[in-house]
């Protein structure tokens, strides 16, 4: 039964010829470190997953934004692991994609033909900063409010535009409600969307230019 159904459905989707260039295409002798892309991809599925769970209960307001973290992390059942794997994911995703680009560079895989691969990534490293700034702050506590304080001030340094960039990344002169709203929409729906989309260009220039070997000592 399930060979019919199966059958059915690759006739008219193609799954046997998606399997065999996606997952089961030829790749060079590599070693461990040629896996933390695949890492990367893992735990940025997995930071979906648990922050679509954590909306349930979160409040993006200053007044309720701590409480619904505490009750997440005490009321609500297995609350604290799931708040524990997406904190922990966000610091690990960065160390993660950081290391994936530390070893693309080491191994000169940025150059051709797989310079657009390279400037994907990075973009990706910069959005994957982006989610873990965005994200310190809603918990709205002492600690990130301070940190977040500090943070935007630093784009407010640069010439001509400092002060405008400032306030677009508050809301205004100081941090309030605009601001956090303005940071819980930038982490769960542009950051995302940004990183989703980039995820699929890169993944597909991956998959059309392969990924590079080990280098040799004559290379």
């Amino acid at each position: 039964m399930f060979g019919k159904v199966f059958a059915w459905l690759d006739e008219r989707m193609g799954l046997t010829g998606i399997y065999n260039t996606v997952l089961d295409r030829k790749v060079p002798k590599v070693n461990w470190w040629f896996t933390l892309g695949s890492a990367s991809l893992f735990l940025f599925i997995m930071q979906g997953m648990t922050g679509m769970l954590l909306t349930v209960y979160y409040v993006p307001s200053p007044d309720h934004a701590y409480d619904s973290i505490e009750y997440i992390m005490n009321g609500v059942a297995f609350g604290w692991l799931i708040r524990g794997m997406h904190h922990w994911g966000a610091t690990l995703m960065v160390l993660v994609v950081f290391f994936h680009m530390l070893r693309t560079f080491y191994f000169a895989a940025y150059k051709f033909p797989r310079e657009l691969t390279w400037v994907t990534g990075v973009i990706l490293l910069l959005s994957t900063l982006g989610m873990g700034f965005t994200g310190y702050l809603l918990p709205w506590n002492q600690k990130a409010y301070w940190a977040t304080t500090v943070g935007t001030q630093i784009p407010g340094t640069v010439p001509f535009i400092g002060e405008w960039l400032l306030r677009v990344l508050r809301g205004g002169d100081g941090l309030s409600a605009v601001t956090l709203a303005r940071f819980f929409s930038v982490h769960i729906w542009w950051l995302p969307a940004v990183l989703a989309a980039l995820i699929g260009v890169h993944m597909y220039l991956v998959i059309r230019l392969g990924i590079s070997h080990v280098p040799h000592e004559d290379d």
